[in-house]
C-alpha cells in the first residue's frame, strides 16, 4: 500500500503515474469474476462517484459481466452516494440469473459502517480477494 502511494505522489502532473492516480480503480479478470480494486482511501467525491457508478454499471449493462468483486482493501471512507452504487449493484445482479456480488478487503471502519446500516447481512463480504474468488467456485 505504501509503495503506490510512493509512486503516485511521486510525479505530479505527467507521465502514466499521474494517470494512474487519477483512475479511482482497476478492473481484471480472476476466473470466472470481474474484479474491481479501489484505488483511493476515500470514495467520497460525488463528481467521481457519478463516474465510477456509470462506469460499474456499464460492466453489469453493456457488457453483461455478472460476477463481480468489489475489492475495498485500499478504501477507508465511503459516502451515502458511494453505499448507494453497491446497493444498485446488488440490484441489478440480483435480477441476473447466475449472478454474484461478492465485497472483500472490507476493513474495520467500513464494516462498522455496514454493520451499523444493515447491510452487512444483505451483502456478501468475504476478507480476502482470494476468498471472494472462491465463493463462486463452491
Amino acid at each position: 500500500m505504501t509503495q503506490a502511494n510512493n509512486n503516485l505522489g511521486s510525479s505530479p502532473g505527467s507521465g502514466p503515474l499521474a494517470a494512474a492516480a487519477s483512475v479511482p480503480f482497476i478492473v481484471q479478470q480472476v476466473d470466472k469474476f470481474t474484479v474491481i480494486e479501489f484505488r483511493q482511501p476515500s470514495l467520497m467525491d460525488p463528481v467521481q462517484l457519478e463516474t465510477i457508478g456509470q462506469s460499474l454499471y456499464r460492466l453489469v449493462d453493456a457488457e453483461d459481466r455478472r460476477r463481480i468483486v468489489l475489492d475495498f482493501e485500499k478504501v477507508q471512507y465511503l459516502s451515502s452516494q458511494a453505499i448507494g452504487i453497491i446497493l444498485t449493484m446488488n440490484k441489478k445482479l440480483s435480477q441476473l440469473k447466475n449472478s454474484q456480488l461478492v465485497l472483500c478487503g472490507v476493513g474495520p471502519r467500513l464494516q462498522e459502517l455496514l454493520k451499523i446500516t444493515r447491510l452487512d447481512r444483505l451483502l456478501t463480504i468475504r476478507p480476502t480477494q482470494r476468498e471472494a474468488v472462491r465463493v463462486g467456485a463452491v
